[in-house]
This record gives C-alpha cells, structure tokens and sequence, in this order.
C-alpha cells in the first residue's frame, strides 16, 4: 500500500510517500480501506520529531480516517466487510490501509458524505472526552473556546451550542470571527486587538466563564485562571504558548478553580473505546440531524500531505484540512 513516511525530523518537505506493506490486523481489528484522512496538529509535531506515536502504534503519521472496512478480526461482531465507516487511530492514518481496534471505529453518521466524515473522531473524541466527560459542562454554563476557527474550535462551538451552553470564542482574525459567529459562537474576541480577560468579566458581569478549552498552555494560564467564575474548570489540550508557567495557588482556593489536562493519542484502547462509545451516542444524533456539520477548509490529495501541513502551520485554515486517499 502508499503511505505518507516522515524521512526525518524536519519541515513538510520531509513527508515522503511510499511503498509498503499492508498492515496486519490482531483478533479484535478491522482493516479499513482509507477513502480520506484528516490533519491534525500532533501530526506537525511527530513530523517535528517532537510528538513520538505511542508504543505499539504505527510509525505513520494521521490519527483519523475514514473509509470501508476490508476485513475483520475473528473477536469482531459489530462489524463486517463493507461497511462504511470512519476512526480514531493511534497512527497510520495516512495511507491507503490501516489496522485499528473495532472499539475505535465509528459509522459514517447519516448526512455526511464519506469523506467528510474523516474530519469528526478526532475533535469529537477531544472536545467530548475533555469538556463534557471530565470537566462536565453543561446546559446553561458559559464556556470559552481558544481557537475558535480551528478544526477542535469549530467543533466545539456547534456541540456545546447543542447542549445549551453560551459559547466565547478567541480568533485572530475578523474572518474568523465571522466564521465563529455563523457556527453559532455567541461572544467572538479578537485576541490581537482585545484582552480577552477585560471582555470575558465584562460579558458575565465580572463572573467569568464556567469551562475554558485551552490549547496554548503557559502563556495563557494565568489569565485563563482570572476568566474563570467560581467552581471554573480550565481543560488545556495543548501548549502553542509553551508548557512552563508561574501562578498564585491561592488563586484555585479561594474561588475553587480546577486546572485539568489530557492528551487522547497516548490513552489505552479500552479508554479510546468507552470515549467513543459516549461520542456516538451523545454527538452522531446531533450530526445525524444536522445541528452539527462538517467545517472543511480544504482537501487534498494524499500526496500533497506537505502542502497540507504548510496550510495548518500557516494557522490560515478555518476547521479541517482533508486528505483525499485515490
């Protein structure tokens, strides 16, 4: 089969694709054949070097996909050969086959082309297994998304719109903005030209937000503490902003203030598939009937894998970048 190789650490130049052999499936996998994958910024990361995939999990880089599945292992009942299907994978995903756990396998939701689909069990393993299941958002809260326009952020927006919750949102830019605000983001913060401290008291009326999404880590951590009303959660996802960060402890104390962080790529199997167990039955109906949908800034095919890492570094992006797999 082709897949997309990292040669080495380094820039998108170094994605190569290549011939190699199909991968084998245990007793409790299936074989997809991949019709598209998605990008994902871990995937610059392990491209970097910087981001190694899990022991036991493939060498190649994509951690979703969609496509049909090829074959089955002798201890899977719920799927069979033809089935259409999409993933969450611990690597691989950038190919034409890749092997996964039948419990990491979701169905195509109804509405959604086959290729669209490769662009949900990432986020919607994320944000739900992150906002929903740890910090317990809930109808009525107010919740503050960084990144709004991203691939996570635009995903966010619409479920958390669907179960009720007021949505803030930072971008930085007015198109973003836009695209945030047409999703149904109800406060849209301009992070370059805003303090988004200043406008999060203002909108609550100097309460703060109940949950915060956070992929920039130390850079934000003190103010994102300040945005926080009381019994606030702060979820951080990821650190664009560095990892490193001083704050007052007293500050979690006095307003009972929970700081949580977890990455979804790393966890076991079982964790993966009790995740997205809660994901299909809580997030597919909403896809099924249209209130969340598919945000695709841009496919492409799976050999021009480096363009599409130039694009999600570029952070011009506004959702998922998809690669289409021939």
């Amino acid at each position: 089969m082709k897949t997309i190789a990292i040669a080495e650490a380094g820039g998108p130049e170094v994605l190569q694709l290549r011939e190699v052999e199909d991968p084998k499936i245990k007793d409790d996998e299936v074989l997809i054949r991949i019709a598209a994958t998605a990008i994902n910024r871990a995937d610059t990361l392990q491209r970097q070097g910087k981001h190694p995939p899990p022991k036991g999990e493939s060498e190649y880089p994509g951690l979703e996909c969609s496509g049909t599945i090829e074959s089955v292992g002798k201890n899977v009942h719920r799927w069979k050969i033809g089935d259409q299907v999409c993933a969450l994978v611990g690597g691989g995903g950038y190919a034409e086959k890749v092997a996964v756990p039948a419990g990491q396998v979701l169905p195509v939701p109804s509405g959604v082309s086959l290729e669209e689909a490769a662009s949900f069990p990432e986020v919607a393993c994320t944000v739900w297994s992150t906002v929903f299941m740890t910090s317990r958002l809930a109808k009525g809260e107010t919740f503050l998304i960084h990144g709004g326009s991203s691939g996570i952020g635009t995903f966010a927006i619409q479920v958390a719109k669907y179960y009720g919750v007021k949505v803030f949102v930072t971008a930085g830019s007015e198109e973003k903005l836009a695209a945030c605000k047409d999703l149904g983001a109800d406060v849209c913060i301009n992070y370059k030209t805003e303090d988004f401290v200043e406008r999060v008291k203002e909108e609550t009326g100097g309460k703060g937000v109940d949950v915060i999404l956070d992929n920039i880590g130390g850079l934000y951590l003190k103010r994102n503490l300040e945005s926080l009303n009381l019994d606030g959660r702060l979820f951080i996802i990821g650190f664009m902003g560095g990892s490193v960060a001083e704050i007052n402890l007293t500050t979690l104390l006095y307003r009972r203030l929970t700081v949580q962080a977890a990455g979804l790529r790393g966890r076991q199997p079982e964790n993966k598939a009790l995740i997205v167990s809660e994901v299909e039955k809580n997030v597919w109906p909403a896809i099924a009937a249209g209130k969340i949908k598919p945000v695709v800034y841009k496919s492409l095919p799976l050999e021009e894998a480096a363009e599409a890492h130039r694009i999600m570094e570029s952070s011009q992006h506004i959702g998922k970048i998809i690669l289409l797999v021939k």
